[in-house]
Parts: C-alpha cells; sequence; structure tokens
C-alpha cells in the first residue's frame, strides 16, 4: 500500500485503458447532459462539433473510472478535496481510446489531522492518438502510515 510518506514530487504514472462507445455517450447524456451534441447524431453533424461527442463530464466519468482501477487499488487514499483547473481540451467521440498520465506536483502536510495529507497530482487524459482531451489537478487526500 502507499501512503503519503511514500508519494514523492515529481514521480509520474501511466493507466488506463477506456473505449469510448456511442450508446455509453448517449445513455450518459439522456441521464446527465442532454444536449443535442451528445444525444443526436444528425443534431451533432450540424453542431460546431461535427459529429456525436461525449459530455466533458462523462470525460471526467471515464477518467475517475481509471483512476479507480489503475490508482486507487495500491494507494492508501481517503477520497479526494476537488480539482482545480479542470479543462476539457478535445472533442472524445465514440471509438476513442483514453488513457491518462498523471505527476505529482505537490504534497501538503495536514496540521489539524496528522493522520493524513493531501497531494495535488496533475492529470492529462489522452485519446489514442496521443491528443490531451482533458486536463486538471487532483487534490488527493492520503493517508499516513500508521
Amino acid at each position: 500500500m502507499k501512503f503519503f510518506e511514500d508519494v514523492e514530487v515529481g514521480e509520474t504514472a501511466r493507466f488506463g485503458r477506456y473505449e469510448v462507445t456511442r450508446e455509453e455517450i448517449i445513455e450518459y447524456a439522456r441521464q446527465f447532459d442532454p444536449q443535442p451534441f451528445h444525444l443526436d447524431e444528425e443534431a451533432a453533424r450540424a453542431s460546431m462539433f461535427g459529429g456525436l461527442i461525449a459530455s466533458g463530464w462523462h470525460t471526467g466519468a471515464m477518467f475517475i473510472r481509471m483512476v479507480c482501477d489503475g490508482m486507487v487499488p495500491t494507494a492508501a487514499t481517503s477520497g479526494s478535496m476537488g480539482f482545480d483547473d479542470l479543462k476539457w481540451l478535445k472533442p472524445v467521440r465514440p471509438g476513442d481510446v483514453l488513457s491518462v498520465d498523471s505527476v505529482v506536483r505537490e504534497k501538503i502536510e495536514s496540521h489539524s489531522r496528522p493522520d493524513r495529507g493531501t497531494v495535488k497530482i496533475e492529470s492529462r487524459v489522452s485519446n489514442q492518438r496521443g491528443e490531451v482531451v482533458m486536463s486538471l489537478v487532483s487534490l488527493v487526500i492520503y493517508l499516513r502510515r500508521p
């Protein structure tokens, strides 16, 4: 298990493989972000995007799925305090295959809760062409070694 003390500023990780489907884009949009360019292929073709795209929030959900599969099982994390600087940089389309690159930017010891600390992790979600589609900085709570 990787605890707060084990995390090093500058360390990097590459993980995840998430294949985006047309059906998932539409289902997510129906439930959470019902805009025409997420729901309807014809309307999406007529939009500035020129075709069906995933909601940015859906891209965030795919990101956290990859984090939960690729990082959380080996990390002594206790949730997150949120994120900074979220950017959706390119549309995510059916057939895209997403992955994550991350780098630890900062560690902050908690003075009020000595059993934990916050780790700032900058992440980039890329498609199969290496294009960054989303970037953000996560504020992850790590437990200290007991």
